[in-house]
């Protein structure tokens, strides 16, 4: 049955990302942004009502009495193609960094680059880093926005140990913005590189910022310290639950970490 709810889930939800692009076009590129901003929320409420009803995974997020008003860095763990889609309905206006070659894609590119996010060229770290921090700040010049980005920078498995890179922390210190961390465990649910689709409740949670004017060791830990204890916390609670998914190698060893057991949960 998971299969087949999973194939089923996998076909509609591209299939849904094709057609509404195609519907939205005119109005999308029409409208001024904060108008066509209605798009890609309503694509991504739309995306996770599919979820839900055709593999029964709810989505249930949580601390938004933590997210500031006007601009502000959001930092959430990268495990899941769900985590890059979930988040921005609950933000005024996201602004997310992407490789240039993205902006290259027919009308995907075209739907980026009405938004104005920022391109980047990734092929020298440090001329990138400077570049990003230039355009990002003359972009929050001109409106107060949500920058989204993953300090792991690529997706990583449920439990693995964690890999925080040194960009944020120079994006904090150059942008002088509270960053807010993110939490969850949606690879346990919607997988990296992998097809099937478990059912459950992926829980998230924004958690409390971390202001401005640390120093930058001083945020890093900070950030990697409270991040992690959420996503441990989320952990547990979903190997334990009565609907607990299936558990990778990487989660297996985190948990016994933990102390907890999970002899009998099956694994993937």
């Amino acid at each position: 049955m998971i299969l087949v709810r999973s194939l089923a889930f996998n076909v509609a939800f591209y299939a849904s990302l094709i057609v509404q692009m195609i519907f939205w076009t005119p109005f999308y590129f029409l409208a001024p942004r904060h108008l066509a901003w209605f798009v890609p929320k309503f694509w991504s409420r739309s995306s996770m009502w599919l979820y839900r009803v055709m593999t029964g995974t709810k989505s249930e997020i949580t601390g938004l009495e933590n997210l500031p008003e006007g601009s502000f860095i959001l930092a959430p763990k990268h495990q899941s193609f769900w985590d890059t889609i979930a988040f921005f309905p609950f933000l005024d206006d996201p602004l997310y960094i992407l490789k240039r070659e993205l902006t290259w894609i027919p009308f995907f590119g075209w739907y980026i680059m009405k938004m104005r996010m920022i391109p980047v060229d990734r092929g020298s770290r440090s001329k990138a880093l400077k570049s990003v921090i230039k355009l990002t700040r003359a972009e929050l010049d001109r409106n107060p926005r949500q920058l989204i980005i993953y300090p792991e920078g690529t997706r990583r498995a449920p439990g693995d140990d964690p890999n925080y890179k040194w960009g944020i922390v120079e994006l904090y210190s150059e942008l002088d913005l509270p960053v807010v961390p993110v939490a969850h465990v949606a690879g346990l649910y919607w997988p990296r590189r992998k097809f099937l689709r478990f059912p459950g409740t992926i829980k998230a949670r924004f958690l409390p910022p971390i202001l401005p004017g640390l120093e930058k060791e001083e945020f890093m830990r900070r950030l990697v310290a409270e991040t992690e204890a959420a996503v441990d916390a989320l952990l547990v609670d979903a190997a334990t639950s009565a609907d607990a998914p299936p558990l990778p190698e990487t989660a297996r060893r985190r948990l016994g970490k933990l102390g907890v057991d999970v002899g009998d949960t099956v694994s993937v």
